[in-house]
Protein backbone atom coordinates (compact mmCIF):
# COMPACT_ATOMS: atom_id res chain seq x y z
CA UNK A 1 0.00 0.00 0.00
CA UNK A 2 1.31 3.26 -0.80
CA UNK A 3 2.07 5.95 1.82
CA UNK A 4 1.71 5.67 5.80
CA UNK A 5 -1.66 4.92 7.69
CA UNK A 6 -1.87 8.22 8.56
CA UNK A 7 -1.87 9.38 5.98
CA UNK A 8 -5.02 7.13 4.20
CA UNK A 9 -6.75 7.85 6.98
CA UNK A 10 -6.82 11.52 5.99
CA UNK A 11 -7.70 10.60 2.80
CA UNK A 12 -10.15 8.40 4.23
CA UNK A 13 -11.73 11.78 5.98
CA UNK A 14 -10.87 14.14 2.57
CA UNK A 15 -12.83 11.75 0.59
CA UNK A 16 -16.03 11.50 2.72
CA UNK A 17 -15.83 14.16 5.06
CA UNK A 18 -19.37 12.65 6.88
CA UNK A 19 -16.89 9.38 8.25
CA UNK A 20 -14.25 11.98 9.90
CA UNK A 21 -13.54 11.43 13.39
CA UNK A 22 -15.08 14.88 14.19
CA UNK A 23 -18.98 13.96 11.88
CA UNK A 24 -19.04 10.55 13.95
CA UNK A 25 -18.26 11.92 16.96
CA UNK A 26 -14.93 10.43 18.34
CA UNK A 27 -11.77 11.95 19.37
CA UNK A 28 -8.19 11.37 17.83
CA UNK A 29 -7.84 7.73 19.40
CA UNK A 30 -10.59 6.49 16.63
CA UNK A 31 -7.83 4.73 13.94
CA UNK A 32 -10.64 5.35 11.42
CA UNK A 33 -12.84 3.89 9.28
CA UNK A 34 -10.82 1.61 6.67
CA UNK A 35 -11.51 2.04 2.69
CA UNK A 36 -11.87 -1.57 2.14
CA UNK A 37 -11.92 -3.46 5.64
CA UNK A 38 -11.19 -6.96 3.69
CA UNK A 39 -7.68 -5.36 2.28
CA UNK A 40 -6.86 -4.10 5.59
CA UNK A 41 -5.10 -6.46 8.36
CA UNK A 42 -5.83 -3.97 11.08
CA UNK A 43 -9.32 -4.70 10.19
CA UNK A 44 -9.37 -8.40 9.98
CA UNK A 45 -7.76 -8.50 12.96
CA UNK A 46 -10.09 -6.02 15.22
CA UNK A 47 -13.24 -8.13 13.62
CA UNK A 48 -12.02 -11.68 14.61
CA UNK A 49 -11.24 -9.70 18.38
CA UNK A 50 -14.79 -7.95 18.17
CA UNK A 51 -16.34 -11.15 17.27
CA UNK A 52 -15.23 -12.73 20.91
CA UNK A 53 -15.73 -9.45 22.76
CA UNK A 54 -17.19 -8.38 25.56
CA UNK A 55 -21.02 -7.44 25.64
CA UNK A 56 -22.76 -4.38 25.70
CA UNK A 57 -25.78 -2.24 24.65
CA UNK A 58 -25.69 0.51 22.28
CA UNK A 59 -28.10 3.01 21.65
CA UNK A 60 -28.52 3.43 17.82
CA UNK A 61 -27.37 7.47 16.56
CA UNK A 62 -26.87 7.63 13.33
CA UNK A 63 -25.62 5.50 10.34
CA UNK A 64 -23.51 6.42 7.11
CA UNK A 65 -23.72 4.36 3.90
CA UNK A 66 -20.62 3.50 2.88
CA UNK A 67 -21.12 1.45 -0.19
CA UNK A 68 -24.35 0.15 -2.18
CA UNK A 69 -23.47 -3.86 -0.29
CA UNK A 70 -24.77 -1.86 1.41
CA UNK A 71 -21.65 -1.30 4.07
CA UNK A 72 -22.66 0.64 6.86
CA UNK A 73 -21.04 2.81 9.53
CA UNK A 74 -23.26 2.84 12.70
CA UNK A 75 -22.92 5.31 15.49
CA UNK A 76 -24.27 4.01 18.93
CA UNK A 77 -23.98 5.60 22.18
CA UNK A 78 -22.54 2.02 24.61
CA UNK A 79 -23.14 1.68 28.11
CA UNK A 80 -20.98 -1.60 29.33
CA UNK A 81 -22.05 -3.83 32.31
CA UNK A 82 -19.89 -1.82 34.23
CA UNK A 83 -20.85 1.31 33.72
CA UNK A 84 -18.52 3.10 31.46
CA UNK A 85 -20.23 5.12 28.67
CA UNK A 86 -18.47 5.99 25.17
CA UNK A 87 -19.68 6.53 21.42
CA UNK A 88 -19.46 3.51 20.26
CA UNK A 89 -19.05 2.85 15.79
CA UNK A 90 -20.02 -0.24 13.77
CA UNK A 91 -18.67 -1.02 10.20
CA UNK A 92 -20.86 -3.58 9.57
CA UNK A 93 -22.22 -5.35 5.90
CA UNK A 94 -25.95 -5.15 6.21
CA UNK A 95 -28.89 -6.54 4.09
CA UNK A 96 -31.33 -4.55 2.81
CA UNK A 97 -33.78 -5.65 5.45
CA UNK A 98 -31.54 -4.88 8.04
CA UNK A 99 -30.96 -1.20 6.83
CA UNK A 100 -34.62 -0.69 6.54
CA UNK A 101 -35.26 -1.83 10.18
CA UNK A 102 -32.74 1.05 11.63
CA UNK A 103 -34.15 3.57 13.96
CA UNK A 104 -32.43 6.38 15.90
CA UNK A 105 -32.95 5.44 19.28
CA UNK A 106 -33.08 1.66 18.73
CA UNK A 107 -31.19 -0.68 21.46
CA UNK A 108 -28.53 -2.99 19.97
CA UNK A 109 -26.45 -5.31 21.66
CA UNK A 110 -22.59 -4.68 20.57
CA UNK A 111 -19.64 -6.14 21.61
CA UNK A 112 -16.29 -4.39 22.42
CA UNK A 113 -12.72 -4.92 23.41
CA UNK A 114 -12.48 -3.01 27.00
CA UNK A 115 -8.07 -3.43 27.20
CA UNK A 116 -8.43 -1.08 23.66
CA UNK A 117 -11.36 1.23 23.91
CA UNK A 118 -10.84 2.39 20.73
CA UNK A 119 -14.51 3.47 20.09
CA UNK A 120 -14.89 0.23 17.63
CA UNK A 121 -17.76 -2.22 18.57
CA UNK A 122 -19.28 -4.96 16.26
CA UNK A 123 -23.40 -5.81 16.25
CA UNK A 124 -23.56 -9.14 18.51
CA UNK A 125 -25.75 -10.96 16.42
CA UNK A 126 -24.54 -14.31 18.00
CA UNK A 127 -25.68 -12.75 21.84
CA UNK A 128 -28.26 -15.07 23.78
CA UNK A 129 -31.24 -12.96 24.50
CA UNK A 130 -31.44 -13.94 28.22
CA UNK A 131 -27.61 -12.57 27.96
CA UNK A 132 -28.55 -9.28 26.67
CA UNK A 133 -32.10 -9.59 29.09
CA UNK A 134 -29.92 -9.62 31.80
CA UNK A 135 -27.55 -6.89 30.80
CA UNK A 136 -29.91 -4.81 29.97
CA UNK A 137 -31.90 -5.26 33.45
CA UNK A 138 -28.54 -4.57 35.05
CA UNK A 139 -27.35 -0.97 33.36
CA UNK A 140 -31.21 -0.14 33.81
CA UNK A 141 -30.93 -0.80 37.88
CA UNK A 142 -28.25 0.97 37.86
CA UNK A 143 -29.74 4.17 36.25
CA UNK A 144 -32.60 3.97 38.70
CA UNK A 145 -30.37 4.07 42.09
Amino acid sequence: MFGSKKKLDDLMAQLRPDLSRESLGVGPGFPGVAPNPFLSRDASKRNAELRTGTLALGVLVDWREVNSNPRVVLMLDVETAGGVSFRGIADEDLTITELTRLAPGQTLPVRYRPAVMDHYVALARDADPAQVQRLSDEIASRKRT
